[in-house]
């Protein structure tokens, strides 16, 4: 059984959760208006993987006896500026959500809710990838910098990104 501390907290980290789809869907709508289609392939993957992530918390908490929360978000940003300040956006965005996973890590261990600890630890480890994974990215296009070229391949590379810099095998 969840305290009612933990299962706010849970709460509080499915609207985070929420809120990162929509920020990256609003990326990828962003980045589709501007041409980048390997960009917004991407961002739409990574929409739906934070849904999943979302949806992992609501039926965890239900399952431990809480009450999961559809709650309303907060609109996200619909321009970026330049792709390059949109993944900048992005990393800065995964530091925030694993800041609040650690936290939701230190009250579980606090309440010693070890079933909760342990259900946590797949999001930790989750979040070391989102952002060596976003690191990596902004690595490529620090060294593409104002070169067309260099950002039509990385669009067209992008699509296949799939984890801390390797491509998908599909």
């Amino acid at each position: 059984m969840l305290s009612k501390n933990l299962e706010k907290a849970l709460n509080a980290q499915i609207r985070h959760e929420a809120e990162s789809s929509q920020i990256y869907l609003a990326m990828a709508s962003w980045a589709e208006v501007q041409g980048l289609e390997g960009v917004a392939q991407f961002m739409y993957a990574q929409s739906n993987e934070e849904r999943q992530h979302m949806l992992k918390l609501v039926r965890y908490v239900n399952e431990r006896g809480g009450h999961a929360i559809v709650s309303d978000l907060k609109e996200p940003a619909v321009k970026f500026g330049s792709f390059k300040s949109m993944f900048e956006t992005l990393l800065k965005h995964e530091v925030f959500v694993s800041q609040t996973i650690n936290t939701l890590v230190d009250i579980s261990l606090s309440e010693k809710d070890y079933a909760t600890h342990n259900f946590l630890q797949w999001y930790v480890a989750e979040q070391i990838e989102e952002e060596a994974q976003a690191r990596t990215i902004l690595d490529k296009i620090k060294m593409i910098g104002d070169d067309k070229a260099g950002l039509y391949l990385f669009d067209s590379d992008i699509r296949n990104f799939t984890s801390v810099g390797k491509p998908s095998e599909n």
